[in-house]
């Protein structure tokens, strides 16, 4: 092949020796971004939780006929893939909503 590795540093890293634990370390703290399953950015808890913004019935605290259904209601990211979560979320939601609206 022929072929050869181009060391181009990391932009922002550029005053590091690229392979070192500094450069990763430069490297970590510049580029680490969540590419796919996001979850948490609109947590579920009881209303002792500060940080919770969605009830246990999906609602969003403070803001009538507003519910959030998907997985940034999840307090925290599990351990494996966001999916099943999700799914089974939205089918929830879809009963809470029957639900309120079938009770009026």
């Amino acid at each position: 092949m022929n072929s050869k590795f181009y060391a181009m540093p990391f932009p922002g890293c550029e005053g590091y020796r690229m392979g070192t634990d500094a450069y990763w370390e430069c490297w970590v703290r510049s580029y680490s971004v969540t590419l796919a399953h996001t979850a948490g950015t609109c947590q579920m808890g009881p209303d002792s939780d500060p940080l919770a913004v969605v009830d246990p019935l999906l609602r969003v605290r403070g803001i009538k006929n507003l519910r959030v259904a998907d997985s940034s209601i999840m307090p925290f990211v599990p351990s494996g893939n966001t999916n099943a979560a999700a799914i089974m979320i939205g089918e929830k939601a879809s009963d809470l909503i029957k639900h309120t609206w079938l009770a009026q």
